[in-house]
């Protein structure tokens, strides 16, 4: 058996690797809340001033992608997503020992934003490439790995808090994240130079409907293309309309006379954060399932349709708690999927070579949004005194992103296929061959 042909059997290892390495790094997002009441207590400040190591974290995770991916594509994903983890496990092992509010903001916020970073961009960028006929669910399930990895830590965390104080479980869930992060890390390659020439072509093959180029073009190159910064607004777009939603949540179902409401005996808000969490974490990998079989825009259309619709109907009943508990899922079920649909329809357009240093500036969409999404909500709603102008925008962006996928996006990605294209009869024997193992 050739080298080539063992591919498809090891990239399911480097899946499961890559799924562990994201579910290690999702805590210091996701538990963080569980962190503010006891720290604003032992660094005597308000919440505000807490906030602000959280906001470190999410903006570094963010803006440093692009020169993160440049790394892991010049040195390998094993030397990076090593470190990647050291450092968000150190970030929580050095602030239980901090004893002021900057100590804070330098090791859970600068180093832990840092490690974080650098494992998510490296993952996704790792999975397309050894997964060129299955991107979309490949990414969508790493994707969803980073959501779902806090269900697994969030009790044992917050039990670890109430029976010994917040620094022992920073101390201890910081050597145990650290340690299983490294762990899959050092398990991680990239595939053979065999697979990544033959496995495109072949999986146009195998999926018809996604359409996918044969040459590999730079950061540099990429960024000279209309082209990105076209799939770069709609990311903005699509990643600001949920967190002017995810921002806002809570604020607006009080404001709706739904905070004190029961749905199926239990409160309304909870419950509705609860199941959000779960369609936010199931829709990365469907949606990107879906997009393998009938392409990237085709899914674009119907995701962030069901999205807009959603919403929708969310405004028109907002009165109604079941119905705002049950849509409240739907929405995040068509939201989620961007962190899957935009990274496999970026690498089908500029190639696997540099998908992780590319997907890094891709990514830069979702902080950018960060910054404007929740900001932009709550001035709206100041300005105007009603949620009802924040809820058109956001229905309004989704349909728009909806529609540029269609009528937009689709026909710029197929002229630019055929023009940067080039014929490659003999990658696609060879990866028909490497496909028909799997």
């Amino acid at each position: 058996m050739t080298k080539t042909n063992t591919m498809p059997a090891q990239r399911w290892v480097q899946l499961g690797l890559g799924l562990i390495c994201m579910a290690a790094i999702s805590s210091p997002q996701y538990v963080w809340a569980l962190f503010t009441k006891p720290m604003t207590s032992a660094f005597h400040v308000g919440l505000p001033a807490i906030q602000v190591t959280f906001s470190l974290l999410v903006l570094l995770q963010t803006f440093l992608s692009p020169f993160q991916g440049w790394l892991i594509g010049k040195f390998g994903p094993r030397l990076l997503l090593s470190t990647g983890a050291l450092f968000t496990g150190l970030s929580w092992v050095l602030a239980s020992h901090v004893t002021t509010v900057m100590g804070l903001y330098l090791t859970y916020g600068l180093l832990g934003g840092i490690g974080t970073g650098m494992i998510y961009v490296g993952v996704v960028g790792h999975m397309v490439q050894w997964f060129p006929d299955r991107r979309g669910f490949a990414t969508g399930m790493v994707a969803a790995g980073y959501g779902f990895g806090a269900v697994l830590t969030t009790f044992p965390i917050s039990a670890a808090i109430k029976a010994a104080g917040y620094q022992h479980a920073l101390l201890e869930w910081g050597i145990i994240l650290g340690a299983v992060g490294i762990a899959a890390a050092l398990g991680l390659k990239r595939p053979d130079p065999a697979w990544e020439t033959a496995a495109p072509r072949a999986a146009s093959v195998a999926h018809p409907a996604v359409k996918e180029g044969t040459a590999s073009f730079t950061s540099g190159q990429m960024l000279r293309t209309p082209l990105f910064w076209l799939m770069f607004a709609m990311m903005t777009m699509m990643a600001a309309s949920g967190l002017m939603v995810i921002s806002q949540f809570g604020a607006f179902s009080r404001d709706w006379g739904l905070g004190d409401a029961l749905v199926f005996g239990l409160p309304a808000l909870p419950l509705a954060l609860s199941i959000d969490r779960i369609t936010n974490g199931l829709t990365r990998p469907f949606f990107g399932w879906v997009s393998d079989q009938i392409g990237r825009e085709n899914t674009m259309l119907i995701a962030f349709g069901i999205e807009g619709l959603a919403i929708a109907i969310w405004l028109l009943t907002r009165n109604d708690a079941t119905v705002f508990v049950l849509m409240s899922g739907v929405v995040f079920f068509g939201w989620g999927e961007i962190f899957s649909l935009f990274p496999s329809t970026l690498t089908d357009t500029f190639g696997p070579k540099h998908a992780t240093a590319n997907y890094g500036f891709l990514y830069l969409a979702f902080g950018v949004a960060g910054v404007l999404g929740g900001p932009l909500a709550a001035l709206l709603h100041k300005a105007t005194g009603s949620w009802m102008p924040v809820f058109e925008l956001v229905i309004a962006m989704n349909f728009v992103t909806a529609l540029l996928a269609l009528f937009v996006l689709k026909p710029m990605r197929r002229r630019w296929l055929t023009s940067s294209g080039t014929p490659a009869p003999a990658a696609v024997i060879v990866g028909r061959e490497a496909l028909d193992s799997i």
